[in-house]
């Protein structure tokens, strides 16, 4: 069967009926974000590739049921998220009326809007026309009446940030979002949203900045910013768009990239990273893990990090995943080692240079 008629089908399978494991949440240490009363789990499931129209939703349904069957409750979702744009929240709100439904007020729903969503000039970046009849549109996607936090997925330099905060602000006294947050904004541009949402009477819980072991710009200024606002991180590409995997361990040539997404630069595929890699991977072996398990692993160790967003596509990689939570200790040995090979590698495209 090809992916367009199982995406067409709507009718359930009444032979898979999906009854959540009553053991998910054991032994999962979710963490607070900052200082609010939301916990999230260690690593949550981001659904930015590989949950659109491209893949097969059964596929899809199975990740995610897994997931939430093994404490994942924190699940990661823009309102351009695809391809096509808007389809990964469709194919969301599908697994949540088909298995998820029972369970909704167990799960932490997230959207955002930024990136460009739709032609014009109404359809990117973060005024209140275009961020509120985003996430109007996202809900109807989704099923649902709410979402449990809404982000401004970028900083907009046009727009003031009284009007970008505070269409969040607004999101939150129409019932259509509990908690608010920002992404990819520096340090300096988050103090200031961090100012305007404490004005308006909504703080921000969450920011969602790239974070790995090739790109810590977040530790220049960024965290020590969060901690004393009290906001949570939920760090996204922890691995780094899968460069610290074991797939480009035998070198860049002949490995396939996506052409769906924003990939990595040519730049960053040089014999330098590749000797990163490698040094990092006989670290992650002496451990017992594997390096993507070290690279989510290092970043959980700061407890200022509340989650890591991890992109997993099969049931297979996520559990690999989710064994990472087996060992999240280090030795200053360890780190000391890994800060020898975990420099920057050129991998954030998210926060203009001259922002960090």
């Amino acid at each position: 069967m090809s992916n367009t008629a199982t995406f067409n089908d709507e009718r359930p399978d009444p032979h898979d009926v999906f009854r959540a494991d009553p053991r998910r949440a054991a032994g999962v240490e979710y963490r607070r974000a900052g200082r609010s009363g939301l916990l999230l789990p260690p690593i949550s499931l981001g659904l930015w590739y590989g949950y659109g129209d491209d893949r097969a939703f059964q596929t899809q349904r199975d990740v995610i049921r897994y997931a939430f069957d093994h404490g994942v409750t924190h699940f990661d979702l823009a309102n351009n998220y695809g391809p096509p744009p808007g389809a990964t929240e469709e194919n969301f709100g599908r697994v949540l009326r088909k298995d998820l439904r029972p369970y909704r007020n167990e799960l932490v729903i997230t959207t955002k809007a930024g990136w460009p969503m739709w032609p014009g000039p109404y359809g990117r970046l973060g005024s209140a026309k275009y961020l509120l009849t985003s996430l109007d549109e996202s809900l109807e996607r989704l099923g649902v009446d709410h979402v449990d936090i809404f982000y401004s997925h970028r900083y907009d330099p046009d727009t003031p940030l009284e009007e970008t905060i505070g269409a969040l602000h607004a999101a939150v006294h129409a019932g259509k979002a509990r908690y608010v947050g920002i992404s990819s904004y520096s340090a300096e541009r988050t103090e200031e949203a961090i100012a305007v949402a404490r004005r308006l009477g909504t703080p921000l819980t969450v920011h969602q900045p790239s974070y790995s072991l090739l790109n810590r710009w977040i530790e220049a200024k960024l965290l020590g910013t969060l901690e004393e606002a009290g906001l949570g991180a939920a760090v996204f590409t922890p691995l780094a768009q899968g460069l610290l995997t074991d797939r480009y361990l035998g070198g860049f040539d002949g490995v396939r990239r996506s052409g769906t997404r924003p990939t990595l630069p040519e730049a960053a595929l040089t014999d330098a990273t590749l000797a990163k890699l490698r040094a990092l991977n006989a670290i992650a072996e002496r451990r017992g893990q594997t390096l993507a398990q070290l690279a989510l692993a290092w970043v959980l160790r700061d407890p200022r990090v509340t989650t890591a967003v991890v992109g997993a596509t099969s049931v297979e990689q996520l559990r690999d995943n989710l064994s990472t939570l087996a060992d999240l200790s280090f030795t200053e040995e360890e780190l000391a080692q890994i800060d020898e090979h975990a420099t920057e590698a050129g991998v954030n495209p998210w926060v203009a240079s001259s922002e960090l």
